[in-house]
């Protein structure tokens, strides 16, 4: 497979397109193109980090897993139901996801003081404490794979990931 995430073997209108040959119009013009491709590396590139990245913070840790436990640092305690819904994942799914973390150490449930039937999933100390670690090693990659780049260009690109992540929940 090339960087650009194809495999290098057919080639339809897109192929043609980069190539130089003629495209249409709409979705086969040069910049969809162009956005295709990369977001296809980054995406895959992305895959691989998180899995890593789950490794670093408990050797047993699923991939899937990681998400949650970035959206709880961010956001701290939740119920079961938001968080499933902020990853995109069914209730039964999160259930297993989030009893797998409890039986690491890694999440805590707690009694919703506002209603007494649910229950909040925290972060525990052990934790936070690892994720908060990869998370600044993370960040500390990014600064120095970015070094080169101006400050405003890097908060450009968080601008624009950040929209084109809020077009994607439509």
């Amino acid at each position: 497979m090339r960087e650009d995430g194809n495999d290098g073997g057919h080639r339809g209108e897109s192929g043609a397109a980069l190539c130089g040959g003629v495209t249409g119009s709409g979705v086969n013009q040069p910049e969809f193109l162009a956005l295709e491709r990369e977001l296809t590396v980054l995406l895959r590139r992305a895959r691989a980090n998180q899995g890593e990245m789950a490794r670093q913070v408990h050797p047993d840790l699923e991939s899937s897993a990681y998400g949650i436990l970035v959206r709880l640092d961010e956001c701290g305690r939740q119920r079961a139901t938001e968080l499933a819904a902020y990853i995109g994942v069914g209730k039964a799914t999160m259930s297993r996801q989030l009893r797998a973390l409890e039986e690491l150490g890694l999440v805590a449930r707690e009694p919703d003081p506002a209603d007494g039937r649910a229950w909040l999933v925290a972060l525990t100390r052990e934790g936070h404490d690892r994720v908060s670690r990869v998370r600044q090693a993370r960040r500390a990659r990014y600064a120095g794979r970015l070094a080169d780049w101006d400050p405003r260009e890097v908060a450009e690109l968080a601008r624009l990931l950040h929209r084109l992540n809020r077009g994607m929940e439509k």
